[in-house]
């Protein structure tokens, strides 16, 4: 299993709306190193669910059910989605800034480049997370 992290804008689209929805696909991904890393979703992989902009925070958790295919809301082939369900909340969010303060996450794409916004997360840092929000 891999992990991940993505990143949504809680005004646009929070983990309250996609906790409704129950399902859905990650869309909109116009960002290559991104989008490739959709590609490299396999069912199964869970991923920090993120809200960005004011927030900055890692709120739940969500888990890979199907793999990339193409964007729907887009006619340019070079973009996919990847369908996902909601596995969790977190018990209290974890601020970038605790991320950030904590010397086991130094090397962690999203404190090296925050503005990825779908990227790779070891299993360590997922677990330290994790550890963080109880």
């Amino acid at each position: 299993m891999n992990y991940w992290l993505i990143k949504s804008e809680p005004n646009t689209y929070s983990w309250d709306d996609f906790v409704k929805l129950g399902r859905d696909h990650w869309d909109g991904v116009r960002n290559y190193q991104a989008r490739n890393n959709m590609k490299e979703m396999k069912v199964g992989d869970q991923a920090l669910f993120y809200h960005s902009v004011k927030e900055k925070s890692v709120i739940g958790i969500a888990e890979v059910v199907r793999e990339f295919y193409p964007d729907p809301t887009t006619d340019d082939d070079r973009w996919c989605v990847v369908d996902f369900v909601p596995v969790t909340k977190l018990k209290s969010p974890v601020h970038l800034d605790q991320i950030k303060a904590d010397d086991r996450l130094s090397e962690m794409v999203l404190v090296r480049n925050s503005r990825l916004s779908v990227q790779p997360v070891k299993k360590e840092e997922f677990d330290i997370i994790l550890g963080m929000s109880e």
